[in-house]
């Protein structure tokens, strides 16, 4: 499917589209091109959905801490090696 931008840069998506995956979406730049991925209205109950009962027994707060200090630790390996490439 391709589609054009308007005069103030928004994307149209078809109704089918927004039927099956919803209104709301995540934009994700990558090195070569830009996606969209849909965003669940409960995304806790998207996130169970997708794994099944992996985190049946799991607290919302706990899951936001794992996650919290997981984002951290990217961010920090991406830091140090963006540091690493401007040394080398």
């Amino acid at each position: 499917m391709s589609k054009t931008t308007d005069e103030r840069g928004r994307i149209y998506l078809p109704k089918d589209v927004r039927d099956r995956f919803g209104d709301q979406y995540r934009i994700v730049e990558l090195p070569s091109h830009v996606a969209l991925f849909p965003v669940d209205e409960d995304p806790l109950e998207g996130l169970r959905a997708a794994v099944g009962d992996a985190f049946a027994e799991t607290e919302a707060d706990k899951l936001k801490t794992e996650s919290r200090k997981a984002i951290s630790r990217e961010v920090q390996e991406e830091a140090k090696d963006r540091t690493q490439d401007g040394e080398a």
